[in-house]
């Protein structure tokens, strides 16, 4: 993939997950779940492998928190979730792969990291499995999205560069 191409697929993919997170949410439990969060994830990881995903998962993180729809622990999570899908893509070559890279990365992980800085960030002192079940939920939908929209990727200019 030439460079100007991926950086700006890496762009359009940001503003996909950023504008998407903030019409498409919904509650479960302590959190908000946004799956296209992790649809990006899982998508970027395939398609750009897992540096440009971790980028495109800060990014995202970045532009909703100064946006003010986001909080801080939208950086672990999503962070962690977008390397295992790449790491795991990588090695497999399975999307399945990707998907299960970015629940674990995301839902297990990313809610154990999430539990510290809450602490000390926002000042909130939860337990453990405060985090895991909403990140969970949302880390699987946005999964299994991502797998539902790959398909129909492949039909696009940009599904060349699916390999699977």
């Amino acid at each position: 993939m030439k460079p100007t191409i991926r950086l700006t697929f890496m762009a359009l993919l940001t503003a996909i997950g950023t504008l998407g997170s903030s019409f498409l949410w919904f509650p479960a439990g302590v959190a908000k779940a946004y799956p296209v969060q992790h649809a990006v994830n899982v998508i970027s990881a395939i398609l750009l492998g897992p540096g440009a995903a971790v980028t495109i998962a800060f990014m995202i993180g970045l532009v909703r928190n100064m946006l003010g729809l986001g909080t801080i622990l939208a950086f672990p999570g999503s962070m962690i979730g977008a390397w295992l899908a790449g790491y795991l893509y990588r090695k497999t070559r399975y999307a399945s792969s990707a998907a299960i890279g970015e629940v674990i990365g995301t839902g297990i992980i990313g809610s154990l990291l999430s539990v510290p800085i809450a602490a000390l960030l926002l000042g909130k002192h939860l337990g453990i499995f405060a985090f895991i079940p909403p990140f969970l939920i949302s880390s699987l939908t946005g999964a299994i999205l991502a797998l539902i929209l790959l398909p129909l990727l492949k039909r696009t200019p940009l599904g060349k560069y699916y390999k699977k």
